[in-house]
């Protein structure tokens, strides 16, 4: 994941000059659990169809102009990415509670996460 090129893919929108923010999400692996213990990693799978319906829907919002995902799939360990967002759109107020609402949204329907943990 290069959240770098995911930046630079909005900029060259074309509607990018209606956009006043970009935000970003990267999520990574930690070595703690929720509930405190020591993980040692995880294993995901995402569901692509989900995350497209969910992308589409944010992109619907007012002031969005776009939203971009990657993810990682499989066995990871602590320290490894597994999923970027990037939405850019006209200001904060729109943004920001695009980008956590697109990010809570694929995280409770477009995966499934077991965590490993530490012997």
């Amino acid at each position: 994941m290069d959240l770098a090129k995911m930046i630079q893919t909005l900029k060259a929108h074309h509607d990018y000059p209606r956009m006043g923010m970009i935000a970003s999400h990267l999520g990574v692996v930690r070595e703690t659990s929720l509930n405190g213990g020591i993980v040692k990693g995880i294993e995901v799978q995402f569901n692509e169809d989900v995350i497209k319906e969910i992308v589409h829907d944010t992109k619907r919002l007012p002031g969005i102009i776009d939203v971009l995902v990657e993810t990682s799939d499989g066995r990871l360990k602590v320290g490894d990415e597994i999923m970027a967002v990037v939405v850019g759109g006209d200001t904060r107020e729109h943004v920001f509670p695009a980008l956590i609402d697109t990010v809570d949204r694929i995280k409770k329907h477009g995966a499934k996460k077991k965590e490993f943990a530490a012997i």
